[in-house]
């Protein structure tokens, strides 16, 4: 539809439903993003100051460690989300309950087979990581005690995924965000009292277990006739399954060997010390990444709707404004958060981590390439290139391990940031984002010069003005905050103003105004 022809009436009630609905999902996941952020930016340096920087980097480690079980759902997780929605569409109660089913029972096993695991990493801790004598012990009890969240957390990933499948992931969002909340309260409690990390850990993790229950509950409450049981598995049901994981559990043990790898094989060459140096730069470039890339999670479904239909101009036009406002998202953020790294650090937790700058710097920039090529990625696994997408990944993270451990004694910290990066540019650049462009019938060349330098070319707008700026702005977390936010408001404008053509700001102007006008003349209903 033209500008000229929007006007603020519904269509449908069914259209109502489904944009109330997608409003409801992403602003309560906003939310709780927000305020694990704000918690996040609270209680690391406090984390610090009380367990010190050994224990802390030691915490780290076996998080890390732990972070990689979650592939042993061979990835059955991310295909149950899928078949929860479709069997409910089809309104076929009796094979959900029968994929539920099936899924809890292997998840079941799964989480045995995840602790049995822990405990042989517990028992051999000491040879595979640089870990004090004086830390061993501490080091294995706090591996099985995350590692028990994370076993109970596969089994009742079922009950989340029937949530988020049944369109309520507003409910895992406001559940999530009230345990983070809680978990955060627990954390402080503890170590003031002047607990130690066992402690704390088993007093987080408790958190998290009353969690899943609730997740349960709410399960039920979605599906009231949700029944899971013994006599409900089906092999046949398990082969469905399989067909979709075999796909995801490549791409998410790709993504889980890009994303935490390189604080093991910190723990591995270096120290837990610099673990904890680590994972500051990590969790802030980390972090960006989850605040802008939410637009890519929305777009999967428009895109499969298109591609079946096949309208390949609808889909070119999706490359390329959502390859453009993803960008237009993610540089600000990120661009500003490198380009005031040092000051940023210091003033959060101390000149004891001033290793964590550079890292910060590199890992923007790696924010930056993922979230810019979240929309090529979402097209390629949505439109028919899912296998290409999950050959990608893997290579990528193969080579981001092997570069990893050849240059980390050598260049350090910065040498596994540029390990992590180098790989993430060579396959964005030359393998994913093309072959997005070759699905839409864009010329490569078109492709940059529509969707990617627009967006690109103001933040050496934004680069000037930090700058120009730096020295004028204080040191403190709220200056270094408002320069940051000062910076994204000037790269926002050139974008807005000089980034885009005339007749594609009324666009979005007329498009954001027409949302809101219908938001506006929405009735509350009842049960929405």
């Amino acid at each position: 539809m033209r500008p000229a022809e929007t006007d603020a009436r519904p269509a449908s009630n069914d259209e109502w439903e489904l944009t109330l609905t997608v409003a409801r999902n992403v602003s309560t996941r906003y939310l709780a993003i927000a305020v694990e952020a704000v918690l996040g930016v609270l209680i690391l340096p406090f984390n610090v100051a009380h367990l010190g920087q050994s224990a802390y980097g030691l915490w780290m480690l076996t998080a890390s460690i732990t972070a990689y079980f979650s592939v042993l759902d061979l990835g059955y997780g991310g295909a149950l989300v899928k078949f929860v929605a479709q069997y409910r569409a089809r309104k076929d109660a009796h094979a959900l309950n029968e994929i539920l089913s099936t899924a809890f029972w292997v998840f079941a096993i799964f989480g045995l087979i995840t602790y049995l695991l822990a405990v042989g990493l517990a028992a051999s801790l000491g040879s595979l990581f640089q870990i004090a004598p004086d830390q061993l012990a501490v080091g294995r009890k706090v591996l099985l005690i995350i590692s028990l969240n994370v076993a109970a957390g596969t089994a009742f990933g079922v009950y989340g995924s029937v949530i988020n499948g049944f369109q309520r992931y507003d409910l895992n969002n406001v559940v999530g965000t009230i345990s983070s909340v809680a978990t955060a309260a627990v954390n402080v409690l503890v170590l003031s009292l002047g607990y130690d990390l066992v402690a704390l850990v088993t007093a987080t993790t408790f958190v998290r277990l009353v969690t899943y229950l609730v997740y349960r509950a709410n399960a039920y409450r979605v599906f009231p006739a949700l029944s899971i049981r013994p006599s409900l598995f089906r092999l046949a049901r398990l082969r469905e399954l399989t067909t979709f994981s075999v796909y995801m559990l490549t791409i998410d043990w790709a993504n889980k060997v890009s994303y935490s790898v390189d604080a093991l094989v910190i723990g591995v060459f270096l120290s837990t010390t610099a673990v904890a140096v680590w994972a500051v730069g990590q969790r802030v470039a980390e972090l960006t990444q989850r605040l802008s890339n939410q637009l890519n999670e929305v777009l999967f479904p428009t895109i499969v709707d298109c591609d079946s239909v096949e309208r390949a101009e609808h889909l070119q036009a999706i490359f390329v404004q959502g390859t453009r406002l993803s960008l237009a998202t993610v540089v600000p953020l990120a661009g500003a958060l490198a380009m005031v790294a040092q000051p940023l650090v210091h003033a959060w937790v101390g000149p004891t981590f001033a290793g964590s700058a550079i890292v910060l710097q590199l890992l923007s920039i790696a924010a930056i390439v993922r979230v810019g090529t979240g929309t090529a990625t979402t097209l390629l696994k949505a439109a028919g290139r899912h296998k290409l997408m999950a050959a990608a990944s893997a290579v990528s993270a193969v080579c981001n391990l092997l570069l990893s451990v050849v240059i980390v004694r050598r260049f350090g910290l910065p040498g596994v940031a540029v390990a992590t990066l180098v790989p993430l540019v060579t396959v964005s650049a030359f393998v994913v984002f093309p072959a997005a462009c070759r699905r839409v019938g864009l010329p490569i060349v078109d492709g940059w010069t529509k969707a990617v330098w627009p967006a690109l070319w103001p933040a050496v707008v934004m680069l000037l003005f930090v700058t120009a700026t730096r020295s004028q702005v204080g040191d403190s977390l709220i200056a270094i905050a408002f320069e940051v936010g000062t910076a994204g408001v000037v790269y926002l404008g050139t974008f807005a103003f000089f980034g885009i053509s005339a007749a594609e700001r009324r666009f979005y102007v007329t498009k954001l105004g027409e949302l809101t006008a219908r938001f506006r003349l929405q009735p509350v209903s009842e049960g929405a």
